[in-house]
């Protein structure tokens, strides 16, 4: 069987209706399996608005508004309906991938088994730590059994960093998870992106070390623990300035907690990668990422990055040499503490910078998106040919 012969079947708790990194993975590889002639029809939530059109045919699935404080922008998929299980039945996929465990995921899933179709399901975050920043930490156990069921009765499950794959491995979320990494567009991130006068349009001095946070503005993403950083860094006389590029519901308590920052506003394309490559240090707290797009977009952009030594960032940043890892504890005051003993030597040492920015880099461009999303390719046409001859999926 050859990719072009493929017709898949992809469904997303969020396609395009709000931008994010694991969506624009998902439309990445959705271009790529069209420009090899595969057949993808594309089912999830729509909006009037969307923040960018999709790519390939995209059908509605039924959603409300997510039941989660501060989070309202995003839809909730709420099951099938007939008249999307009139539109899969038609189109007929060969292969079933799934991107969130959300309530159409899990019948997409049923009427996949129902029909004899075989399942790929993705991993694109840590769910399972959402409760912990909402008040609802005591949830956690329980959400790790929902994702347990959910992915291990899917045929083999992708994630996109080894150290998002061991982790997977241990928590028996399936025994089958192959990597499906991310790339960088070196069109858009490039150190040569750097703009001096779009900095002193920020008020940002030539000589001011700006720390970057990238993302969109939810809790999750360690709003606090940059916080608490920035305070001690403050604290401790370390000179710096604060350059936020993104937009969301949290903006309101970035702001106000963050009150000689720079908000540069939600930016993309050539913007976003003038923006970024105008930093000098970028902080990434967050320990939710499985990948983090946006790490790999700074190294990428030629700086030096300070990360959570978590799933994503691990895989990506080599400690001491394109930037620091930072050992994630139960405490967010160390964590803190941590994290602006690795960030102040950045802010002290231009070649300290430079060395370290340009070792990023480097090993950003070994991230292609072609050949990175023709290992998705090649596992769906595998499960297909396994389906064909009989191997038993998981029960």
């Amino acid at each position: 069987m050859d990719v072009s012969d493929l017709r898949v079947a992809l469904f997303s708790g969020n396609y395009n209706y709000t931008r994010d990194g694991a969506n624009q993975a998902l439309n990445r590889l959705v271009g790529s399996l069209l420009a090899r002639g595969a057949k993808v029809r594309v089912y999830s939530p729509k909006v009037a608005n969307p923040d960018f059109p999709p790519t390939g045919d995209l059908v509605g699935l039924p959603n409300i508004p997510m039941p989660v404080k501060g989070r309202g922008e995003y839809r909730l998929p709420t099951g099938l309906g007939a008249a999307v299980r009139r539109d899969l039945a038609d189109f007929a996929p060969d292969i079933v991938h799934l991107s969130s465990p959300d309530p159409s995921g899990h019948a997409a899933l049923k009427w996949a088994r129902t029909h004899g179709i075989p399942v790929l399901a993705s991993v694109h975050t840590r769910f399972e730590t959402y409760p912990r920043y909402y008040g609802a930490a005591f949830l956690e156990p329980a959400v790790v059994a929902l994702l347990k069921r959910f992915y291990n009765r899917c045929d083999a499950l992708v994630a996109p960093s080894q150290s998002m794959i061991d982790e997977l491995l241990a928590m028996g979320m399936h025994t089958r998870i192959g990597l499906w990494s991310r790339g960088v567009d070196r069109t858009i991130f490039s150190s040569a992106r750097r703009d001096p006068e779009w900095r002193r349009s920020l008020g940002l001095a030539d000589e001011d070390v700006a720390i970057v946070f990238l993302g969109r503005l939810v809790m999750e993403k360690g709003l606090d623990v940059f916080v608490e950083t920035i305070a001690r860094l403050r604290q401790q006389g370390v000179a710096h300035k604060v350059l936020v590029i993104g937009d969301g519901p949290a903006r309101g308590w970035f702001e106000a907690n963050l009150p000689q920052a720079i908000f540069a506003g939600f930016r993309t394309g050539e913007g976003l990668g003038q923006a970024l490559a105008s930093g000098d240090v970028f902080f990434n707290p967050s320990v939710t990422e499985t990948f983090g797009n946006v790490t790999l977009e700074a190294m990428a952009s030629g700086l030096p990055v300070v990360a959570a030594g978590a799933t994503g960032s691990a895989s990506l940043v080599a400690d001491m040499v394109t930037g620091r890892l930072v050992a994630a504890s139960d405490s967010k005051e160390r964590d803190a503490a941590a994290f602006a003993e690795a960030i102040a030597p950045y802010c002290a040492d231009p070649a300290l910078r430079a060395a370290h920015g340009a070792a990023g880099e480097t090993r950003a461009c070994e991230f292609g998106w072609e050949a990175i999303n023709a290992v998705v390719a090649d596992t769906y046409v595998k499960l297909v040919e396994e389906r064909r001859v009989g191997v038993i999926r998981p029960t």
